[in-house]
């Protein structure tokens, strides 16, 4: 009974390595259409509005946007969901700095807002060429 399990298991285990591992470009999924770029784009993109003055805009840009469209497209609920995750672990870093470092004029919340910025835009690039782009240093809370 015991032997003839361990097989089936470590068969299955593979398979769902492999699942979790591969994006759905190398899992044998269509590339994205055109819309699907633009929109998952639009996910990276929405972050900016918090540098124009809308509060908590760098997390409710993408929310809006992935909220409006991970039901229709599949690339941009993944695009979504790691725009998101990068907008709060940047959020979470700027707080924490800004604490830290007031009294020496917030150095290093600048600093984590100039990356965030850098890594927005390419991101956005990667999203309208249809590439699955996955944000260094994030914690990622929204699976």
């Amino acid at each position: 009974m015991g032997g003839n399990d361990e097989p089936q298991a470590c068969q299955r285990q593979e398979t769902l390595v492999t699942e979790i591992m591969s994006t759905p470009e190398e899992g044998g999924g269509e590339p994205p259409s055109k819309d699907e770029k633009t929109w998952g784009m639009l996910c990276h993109l929405a972050a900016l509005a918090g540098f124009i003055g809308i509060p908590f805009g760098t997390i409710i840009g993408p929310l809006v946007v992935w909220l409006v469209k991970k039901n229709e497209m599949l690339f941009v609920d993944e695009q979504g969901k790691e725009a998101l995750n990068f907008q709060i672990t940047m959020a979470s870093a700027t707080m924490v700095l800004a604490m830290i470092t007031c009294s020496s004029g917030g150095i290093g919340a600048i600093a984590v807002l100039a990356v965030n910025v850098i890594f927005v835009i390419i991101a956005s690039i990667k999203a309208s060429g249809g590439e699955h782009y996955r944000y260094p240093m994030t914690v990622r809370l929204i699976k």
